[in-house]
């Protein structure tokens, strides 16, 4: 079986889209690279993309994009509903077969530190390549946003893995990772009340006393002029989609809003779906031998 590792970097800009094809184009054009999706939302201003291939091919590719992104990228004049420290904001490895975590980990440390001496951007570690427990969680780790870093950098306790120990004006903070695959899951609601949309996702994320494996917030959609939960599912099998969803529409009912939409950012397992089509259809003694497009890959 072949080393396969993916890699989901995301990026601040989802509006200008000759920026956004240009910083893509890198992945493009490295061998060994399978570019497999990129979605970009207005409002968050943000592009995730994803792609996959062997490790070494893999590791070009996510430091040529966020050099690109650098490139091409102001963060002293961007805006946007979404957390972000960085042009390039967060660059996480997972391992997808024949490649350990550990060996994610070790990606993550060989690109920040390229990241950090080359592109002259400051460097944190995060999830299972965190050098220290308080970085473990992406959240804590992007705290203050690019605006509040100028001071946050300062601390020593925040002191950069890699990189300059001052904010690069321009292109911000990078967090560079390895973990397990997720789910980014939204749910829209049918109201413009921000509030409510917060107060849902405080309710729902694991920090607010809600589900195990959500990170969850409040996002308005301005163009739509309604909100949405944002999430991310860190864990789909232990929390599945499917019991996010409900977590919302229940709490949503409080309000009296109603949901009025969902969608998937990026791209998600097969089981992740298939265990809300047995949720929902209330399907007895299911076997993932059923799919059939998972028997004609066979």
């Amino acid at each position: 079986m072949a080393k396969l590792v993916e890699c989901v970097p995301n990026f601040s800009e989802g509006i200008n889209k000759e920026v956004i094809e240009k910083i893509v184009d890198e992945v493009r054009k490295v061998e060994g690279v399978k570019l497999l999706d990129y979605s970009s939302d207005t409002d968050h201003n943000r592009t995730v993309v994803t792609f996959i291939g062997n490790p070494e091919a893999v590791k070009v590719a996510a430091f040529n994009l966020t050099k690109k992104a650098s490139e091409l990228i102001d963060m002293a004049v961007h805006k946007g509903g979404h957390p972000r420290m960085g042009a390039t904001d967060v660059v996480p490895f997972i391992p997808i077969s024949d490649v350990t975590m550990d060996e994610c980990v070790e990606i993550a440390r060989e690109v920040g530190k390229r990241i950090g001496e080359e592109l002259n951007i400051p460097v944190y570690l995060y999830e299972n390549a965190a050098t220290r427990p308080e970085r473990t969680n992406l959240a804590d780790v992007r705290k203050g946003q690019y605006e509040g870093f100028f001071e946050k950098i300062k601390d020593e306790n925040w002191k950069p893995d890699f990189g300059p120990c001052e904010m690069n004006v321009k292109s911000g903070a990078t967090a560079v990772g390895a973990r397990a695959p997720l789910v980014a899951f939204n749910v829209n609601l049918g109201t413009s009340n921000i509030e409510i949309a917060d107060k849902i996702a405080k309710t729902v994320r694991h920090i607010g006393g809600g589900l195990r494996f959500v990170k969850a917030m409040g996002v308005k959609l301005e163009e739509r002029n309604i909100v949405q939960v944002s999430m991310n599912l860190t864990n789909y099998e232990k929390t599945a989609v499917y019991r996010a969803f409900e977590m919302v529409k229940m709490e949503a009912q409080r309000y009296g809003v109603p949901v009025v939409g969902s969608e998937v950012i990026g791209l998600l397992p097969m089981k992740a779906l298939i265990d809300c089509a047995e949720y929902y259809l209330q399907i007895e003694n299911f076997s993932m031998d059923q799919i059939l497009e998972k028997r004609i890959m066979e």
